[in-house]
């Protein structure tokens, strides 16, 4: 009886949490269509003016924060109770239901043994042994699923928390030649958009002549159209699968086409940032290239882009050339300020 209720509860606390059980790890790189990525990242193109958290932290207490345990820091895991602050809560009533289940199993089963031999005075009658057992299976299942769906979904959550601190750590050279300064992607917040443009030497040199020549006797406006809406492009050389080259060797010394007229690699500067510390880069990317690859595309030659939206958030993951036209026309409308930043309706107009 007691286990009866005891998985009713789990199941309508199941129901009332559903929301909770919402992070998912999985997506897929295309072409045509932009894929949503929880990643609670937070970049931006120009030095932030709101203050540092974790300025007024002495050094011990930031020393215990990034201190790490099962591979996340203090701070990751308290991000994670913050995203989802009843997930242990749960984990104690599923886990504890699932013992008591299989508490009540194991005396189910005794009962079982007991009406089947015959002999015990204290023994029930073998039917209701059976539909006890049967129940008391039914709870330690469903208890243990649920235990262990929330579990991943934890785990999951940590893992993108994790993955947004790599990202932040990112640093880049900004693309001025007289700048000389380094800064990390954790400065560039609030006001950018950040496109990350990922692949091999053809296509860095593309997605530079783009950026940085004259089509058809058109004159090349794109980098105001970006600066415009607050885009900074982070162009990434791929040299293979699992390392990263130097990217602004390659920019710079990009040769345009009979096309490209009026071609000059500077024109893009003001937003474009290079990266710096390779290593870190294809740490970051390993992840994103080995999902491109498991899906059969050739990551080097076709590139890959991942776009940040600035709330912080992955928008999407595509592969191939940027599309600048569409790219800048609808960015207002997939992350205008009804869905961005604190401050977007000042610049933009709107709600």
């Amino acid at each position: 009886m007691f286990n009866r209720i005891n998985l009713a509860v789990a199941l309508c606390l199941l129901q009332s949490e559903v929301s909770a059980f919402s992070v998912s790890s999985s997506f897929s790189l295309s072409h045509t269509t932009p894929l949503a990525k929880s990643n609670g990242i937070q970049l931006y193109a120009e030095p932030p003016t709101k203050p540092n958290p974790d300025a007024n932290l002495t050094p011990v207490e930031q020393e215990n924060l990034a201190q790490t345990f099962g591979g996340y820091t203090v701070k990751q895991r308290l991000r994670e109770e913050v995203d989802s602050p009843f997930r242990k809560v749960r984990l104690f009533f599923f886990a504890g239901s699932t013992g008591s289940a299989m508490l009540a199993l194991y005396f189910s089963l005794l009962s079982t043994v007991k009406a089947y031999v015959g002999g015990y005075s204290d023994a029930i009658p073998l039917d209701e042994a059976l539909n006890n057992c049967a129940v008391n299976i039914g709870g330690a299942v469903v208890c243990g699923y649920l235990t262990y769906r929330d579990y991943q979904a934890g785990q999951e959550n940590l893992e993108r928390i994790a993955r947004g601190g790599k990202l932040a750590k990112l640093a880049v050279s900004p693309g001025k030649d007289d700048d000389k300064s380094l800064l990390t992607l954790s400065d560039y917040r609030r006001t950018s958009r950040v496109l990350i443009c990922a692949g091999g030497k053809e296509y860095i040199e593309n997605v530079c002549k783009s950026l940085n020549s004259d089509q058809l006797n058109d004159q090349n406006n794109l980098p105001q159209l970006l600066q415009d809406v607050d885009v900074l492009v982070v162009p990434v050389l791929l040299t293979d699968s699992d390392n990263v080259g130097d990217t602004k060797s390659i920019w710079r010394d990009t040769i345009p086409s009979d096309a490209d007229s009026n071609f000059d690699s500077t024109r893009s500067d003001a937003v474009v940032a290079f990266p710096w510390n390779n290593a870190a880069w294809a740490d970051y990317l390993k992840s994103d290239i080995k999902t491109a690859d498991k899906q059969g595309f050739d990551v080097l030659s076709k590139g890959i882009t991942i776009t940040v939206k600035k709330n912080g958030k992955i928008l999407r993951r595509a592969t191939g050339a940027p599309r600048w036209p569409e790219f800048v026309g609808t960015m207002e409308v997939m992350d205008g300020s009804q869905f961005g930043m604190p401050g977007d309706s000042e610049k933009y107009g709107g709600p």
